[in-house]
């Protein structure tokens, strides 16, 4: 380790990290360009920018990854050339990559590097009892630290990862896109933790993508575009408005503003009968109308990723059968990925390193490999027809925006952002009728959200369905018809996409809303509840069916017969003109359960 000549000043906001106009080379790739920035003790301090702009390439810089083709790195007064010397000086790094080893255990994941060669740091009953207090408190809940990391959700990967860097309690934690595996509670909690290390004086760096979070964290933001840094935001500087236009050179607006799309006909694409994708869970019915976007959302681990994946046919429902429509009205039952792609379903998962990439394979194979059989040529000989399949890798690589040096490099020579942005090309490129899609923005910035979005409200207007994964409730806004909000394995709640309250959707994800958007028309089978007319699709609620007794019914103002706007579990009561200040009495009530069904019940 070579001490840096640049001196680190004293005090309480001494600088620990001070980078000056580095620049980074990858063959004819520019990742940095003479970018500068830096970062104080007692400080959550923000890298943000687009997809390819270096943010990921200079957190490697710091961690001591990446050495610098030129320019000056000086972390804590010392310029580290390793990433062990990078552990040395206290620093600890989350990288963009949930890395874990699927066939070890929780504890020996946390602890993997943490021990000499011939030497051990604890004892092994120590170090388990460490990680299970570790990840009951960032988790939120007990981990079975013996558990096969292979056996756990992308959430608690993500966890054990984080966990493994707190270990040390550094002295400069670097996150990079750390929050992208966790849903809404999980990245509160890591929060809490981010802000219980600053106080401490820990200089915590994040690089990351998504703008709602960073506006609520961040002290400071450095903004990067091309390689170099192009402003520094303070803390009540960092706005959406002033991030967007430094990252785009210009003055842009979000998709919020435009109003979410609604389908033009009740045909459908898809439907589920008597669906339950958890053994022994609640069985429910759904359609998917053609131009339609539905949004899926929940808590980490609620069903809704198994959701989406039975409708593409990745996994086997545990009840029931999906079925897609062709366009001469012939249903065909997805039970498999085959079955899947032969009825034009299209799927696109956010875990791109388990599920997604070719990391072997260069960029064009990983976005057009699907097409192969079909785009040849030379009769029986089969050849792959490159001239076409590259007219459809440049058509989808400048639809998405994709950086990247020549089509033949390895997708691993991308930015995890652009890797994700191939996946997405991909799944246009295959020209499906239904595009399923888990998570799909984990990783890429708003302008390449806001081309994503453009392109799938295009695919939807053309009489094309998509259903939409999202752990961010801003991405649902202006953009999806409806959202079902998933809890215990079973849709929980939906809601309209035109009068969408983010705070709604959270309430409904923890459980505190009442279920009325089921049985709406906005709700789980849009097709058949507008059929049958009892319930009517209003903002804030149903409308329920009050049958009067024969006895009071002659006595009744002119419209008591029909019950106010509330809440499924309320109940409604019809008073006579005669007893307009006397107590209620009870009346036999109709309601409609969320599967379309009758049910009666007192009420008072």
């Amino acid at each position: 380790m070579t001490s840096s000549a640049t001196e680190i000043t004293q005090g309480a906001a001494r600088e620990t990290i001070l980078v000056r106009g580095v620049k980074k080379y990858f063959g004819p790739t520019r990742a940095l360009d003479g970018a500068s920035f830096s970062a104080r003790a007692g400080e959550i301090h923000a890298i943000v920018g687009g997809n390819g702009c270096g943010k990921s390439t200079m957190a490697k810089v710091v961690s001591g990854v990446l050495p610098v083709d030129s320019g000056t790195v000086s972390i804590l007064g010392e310029t580290p050339s390793t990433p062990a010397e990078s552990r040395a000086l206290g620093i600890s790094t989350v990288y963009q990559e949930v890395l874990v080893a699927d066939e070890s255990s929780v504890v020996d994941n946390i602890f993997m590097g943490a021990d000499r060669l011939f030497t051990k740091t604890l004892s092994q009953e120590r170090k388990v009892q460490r990680a299970a207090e570790l990840m009951e408190e960032l988790a939120g809940e007990p981990i079975d630290p013996h558990a096969l990391v292979g056996t756990l959700p992308l959430g608690l990967k993500q966890w054990i990862t984080i966990a493994r860097a707190l270990l040390s309690e550094p002295r400069i934690l670097i996150l990079d896109e750390s929050s992208a595996a966790l849903d809404f509670d999980s990245t509160e909690r890591l929060f809490a933790k981010m802000r219980a290390l600053r106080d401490r004086g820990t200089t915590i760096l994040i690089v990351t993508h998504r703008i709602a979070e960073l506006v609520r964290i961040s002290d400071r933001a450095t903004v990067f575009r091309d390689g170099r840094d192009v402003g520094i935001l303070e803390k009540t500087e960092i706005t959406e408005k002033n991030l967007l236009a430094l990252m785009t050179g210009e003055d842009r607006t979000s998709h919020s503003a435009t109003t979410a799309p609604m389908p033009k006909t009740n045909e459908r694409a898809l439907r589920a009968r008597n669906l339950a994708v958890w053994r022994g869970g609640k069985t429910f019915d759904f359609d998917l109308r053609r131009g339609e976007i539905v949004g899926v959302a929940g808590l980490d681990g609620q069903g809704q990723d198994a959701f989406v994946r039975v409708l593409a046919g990745v996994i086997a429902a545990s009840n029931g059968l999906v079925e897609v429509a062709s366009h001469h009205d012939k249903w065909t039952p997805v039970r498999s990925l085959p079955e899947a792609v032969k009825g034009k379903i299209a799927y696109v998962s956010g875990d791109r390193k388990r599920e997604g990439i070719f990391a072997s394979l260069s960029i064009f194979e990983n976005m057009v490999m699907p097409l192969y059989r079909e785009k040849k040529r030379g009769g029986i000989l089969g050849f792959v027809d490159r001239a076409t399949l590259g007219v459809i890798f440049k058509r989808e690589a400048e639809n998405l925006l994709i950086k990247y040096g020549v089509k033949e490099d390895r997708i691993t020579s991308l930015s995890g952002g652009n890797q994700q942005k191939v996946l997405i090309g991909r799944g246009f490129a295959m020209r499906p009728d239904v595009m399923v899609l888990n998570d799909p923005a984990r990783g890429i910035d708003v302008g390449a959200k806001t081309e994503l979005y453009k392109h799938l409200r295009t695919f939807a207007d053309e009489g094309r369905a998509v259903i939409y994964l999202s752990s961010e409730i801003e991405e649902f806004l202006g953009f999806a018809t409806r959202v079902i909000v998933f809890r215990d394995g079973a849709p929980f709640d939906a809601f309209d996409g035109r009068m969408l309250d983010p705070k709604k959707v959270l309430e409904a994800m923890f459980g505190q809303t009442q279920g009325a958007g089921l049985a709406a028309a906005y709700g789980l089978s849009p097709h058949r509840a507008s059929q049958r007319n009892p319930i009517v699709a209003h903002g804030d609620g149903v409308r329920v069916t009050v049958q009067v007794p024969p006895e009071i019914k002659a006595t009744l103002r002119v419209g008591d017969t029909q019950a106010k706007f509330g809440t499924p579990t309320e109940r409604f009561v019809a008073i006579p003109k005669s007893e307009k200040n006397a107590a209620p009495k009870p009346i036999r009530i109709v309601e409609f359960d969320d599967r379309g069904g009758k049910r009666q019940g007192g009420g008072k």
